[in-house]
């Protein structure tokens, strides 16, 4: 007969070991080892049918291409176009962000196009959600609500119902009683995801999980589940501020550059129809080291402001702070103006900053951070309707970049009249939207010409 056990597992990363650790081997964690009594599982095997091995051509695609929109088409953009049958989806974000408010939203508008929905409120009582439901507008006659934790009963009930999305409100709150671990816990959280994973592939439900966010900001406590969804979106934002930002981590069914851009309200959250004009909306007239680039996020090009102030550093060591884009890039930009342009910030503190909370990766900011920063340096404003586009290299060079075109038509489209741009992507250019382009080969170039 099989015997219960006792292992410890890291809160963080999930790491797990036959001891009690004081420091986690996996991520270097202190403190943060939890023990957890195991018992066997024991469940009775059912007999069902195997299946069916086919040839690949011959697979119906028809239930998987058919994708269900929510209503938002912010939401349905990060997922791809909509949510697939069959797919399971994990929502994460810090307490209190509005995941619950987002999906809410959405099985609203999964409703009133027809698709049955049922929510289970592991956190709420069905009265409380009434209450949130009616705050933010929601009444349609398809969504049905279950107030259930177990995992066995709540399998049940959902073969019966056989909705066509089922929501999990949270991941967290579900537990088996096959296992004698605390709702929450690793062991849990891989079983309950296992089997609505195992639920959503046969029964052809989209199955939408909300997770809750560590102080390390990964979703559920170490990332188990991750690996074991289709499609991981992080909702992100400041509970003090109206505005968030949904961001995919994780699609199989579509692109992880997308973002959905959102206000949150008394009523609710409301979609950003126009985000570079909201990004660009409290730009000041002429300030010094303000300059606007032009990011591709997924399909969609969003006109972003950088920002950056270079002061005399009061201590020894000068600070380097970059938010939303990457302090390393940041520091490689640095170290080519020294070298290629002769601006020395080595006794400077440097702060870089993307306007409006967004989060930027690609390189093809490099020239509108340094830009900016040559722009505070030298204490003199860029001209308001410039646009810079373009990446740095080692050498000084500035490379040519993607979908040139795309921003070069956002840009107009707010007003801007000029544009700095790779010299090398000129030759594949054949719609400058209207715009006056400044070839620059490399950096020193682009600063003459601002």
């Amino acid at each position: 007969m099989a015997r219960s056990r006792t292992v410890f597992y890291c809160l963080e990363c999930g790491y797990e070991a036959p001891k009690w650790l004081g420091k986690c081997p996996g991520c270097g964690a202190w403190n943060q080892m939890t023990e957890e009594v195991r018992q066997p599982l024991q469940t009775a095997v059912l007999p069902r049918t195997a299946a069916k091995i086919m040839p690949l051509a011959a697979v119906d695609e028809t239930e998987q291409t058919e994708r269900l929109t929510t209503g938002s088409h912010e939401l349905d953009r990060v997922l791809g176009g909509g949510i697939i049958p069959g797919s399971l989806v994990l929502i994460g974000g810090d307490p209190g962000i509005g995941k619950s408010t987002l999906v809410l939203q959405a099985a609203q508008g999964l409703g009133s196009a027809g698709k049955q929905v049922l929510y289970i409120a592991g956190e709420e009582s069905p009265a409380q959600l009434l209450l949130r439901a009616k705050r933010l507008g929601v009444d349609s006659e398809h969504i049905m609500v279950l107030a259930e934790t177990d995992l066995n009963l709540l399998e049940e009930q959902v073969r019966q119902v056989r909705p066509d999305v089922l929501i999990v409100d949270s991941v967290q709150t579900v537990y088996s009683p096959n296992l004698s671990s605390a709702a929450g816990s690793v062991s849990q959280l891989k079983e309950v995801t296992a089997m609505l994973l195992r639920l959503a592939k046969r029964e052809n439900i989209a199955v939408l999980l909300i997770g809750h966010v560590t102080k390390e900001g990964q979703i559920a406590g170490p990332r188990v589940l991750e690996h074991m969804v289709d499609c991981v979106l992080y909702f992100e934002g400041d509970r003090q501020h109206l505005y968030r930002i949904l961001r995919a981590v994780k699609n199989r069914f579509g692109s992880t550059h997308e973002i959905g851009l959102f206000t949150m309200g008394a009523a609710g959250l409301r979609e950003v129809a126009n985000p570079s004009e909201w990004l660009l909306s409290q730009r000041l007239p002429d300030a010094a080291g303000s300059v606007v680039t032009a990011s591709m996020e997924g399909t969609r090009p969003l006109l972003v402001e950088i920002q950056a102030l270079v002061t005399p550093t009061r201590f020894g060591n000068p600070r380097r702070t970059a938010a939303g884009v990457e302090l390393n890039r940041v520091a490689l930009i640095l170290a080519v103006l020294e070298r290629h342009v002769g601006i020395h910030i080595q006794d400077y503190d440097v702060f870089v900053n993307a306007a409006g909370g967004v989060r930027l990766v690609e390189p093809a900011i490099d020239l509108a951070v340094a830009a900016s920063l040559v722009s505070s340096f030298r204490d003199r404003p860029t001209a308001r309707d410039l646009l810079f586009l373009g990446e740095i290299g080692l050498a000084g060079e500035v490379r040519g970049i993607p979908h040139l075109e795309q921003r070069l038509h956002e840009g107009a489209r707010l007003g801007f009249k000029r544009a700095v741009v790779p010299k090398f992507s000129l030759a594949g250019l054949q719609n400058t939207a209207g715009l006056q382009i400044h070839a620059a080969a490399t950096v020193a170039e682009a600063i003459n010409i601002c």
